[in-house]
């Protein structure tokens, strides 16, 4: 099997049982998926299927009332809270719905926070994210605090933070959720361009089916149980819009 197609993210048997005092909330059920280095895989699902505890579970947030989780040959189920924060700063980039940036620090300040629990000395941090912030087109904001941003150049910033230290996997929550239809699209372009350029893993979560379309690949969520998992056609949707745009 060539480097690309082996299996970064590992998901075996994972279930999910919340209980509520005498009740017991079943958030996923049996969960099997393998995801390929590099690929853009989306997580796609309405309030309640199961996504967003699914996200946690990757991402270690959460632990799993049964199965496993194993991320770079680790298994992220078992690693202690030190050990998850160390594999986190070193693996894992996050984009929110939510931006998520610190309000009292400009945009550079925000995308090089992360680099320092990595040790990087500050000029080369500095460097890097400032490399970063002309990637997603804000060369020209570096010292602009959130407040002086709009929704779409804070979520750019986000953008920028989460790819400055080169992870190789991103999940991305929502990731357009406050943003409008215009802004909506240029993001996700930016962000499926940087994770195919770097050939990184990126997880996108959303209940949206326009977003999901920008993956290379749909896992579809219902009641705690994969219902769907399958390649996006892109030559077709291309041709869609092509012939839309031709009538």
């Amino acid at each position: 099997m060539a480097e690309n197609e082996k299996a970064i993210i590992e998901v075996n048997n994972l279930r999910k049982v919340y209980r509520l005092g005498k009740e017991k909330v079943i958030a996923l059920e049996d969960i099997n998926i393998k995801i390929k280095k590099g690929e853009i895989c989306c997580i796609l699902g309405t309030s309640g299927s199961g996504k967003s505890t699914l996200l946690n579970m990757l991402a270690g947030l959460e632990k799993p009332t049964k199965g496993e989780i194993i991320i770079r040959n680790y298994h992220v189920n078992k690693l202690n809270e030190k050990k998850l924060a160390t594999f986190r700063q070193k693996y894992i980039g996050f984009v929110f719905q939510s931006y998520n940036l610190i309000p009292t620090l400009t945009a550079l300040e925000n995308v090089a926070l992360p680099l320092v629990f990595r040790r990087i000395g500050k000029r080369k941090r500095l460097q890097l994210s400032k490399n970063m912030l002309k990637l997603v087109g804000l060369g020209t904001h570096l010292k602009h605090k959130p407040t002086q941003m709009s929704g779409g150049q804070q979520q750019r910033v986000g953008i920028a933070r989460a790819f400055a230290a080169q992870p190789s996997v991103i999940f991305a929550d929502e990731p357009t959720g406050n943003l409008d239809s215009k802004t909506t699209i240029e993001v996700m372009l930016l962000m499926v361009k940087i994770a195919k350029d770097n050939n990184q893993t990126l997880i996108i979560v959303t209940h949206d089916r326009e977003i999901a379309d920008y993956a290379d690949r749909i896992v579809q969520l219902k009641d705690g149980n994969v219902i769907a998992d399958y390649q996006v056609n892109h030559d077709k949707a291309n041709e869609t819009e092509t012939d839309e745009t031709n009538v």
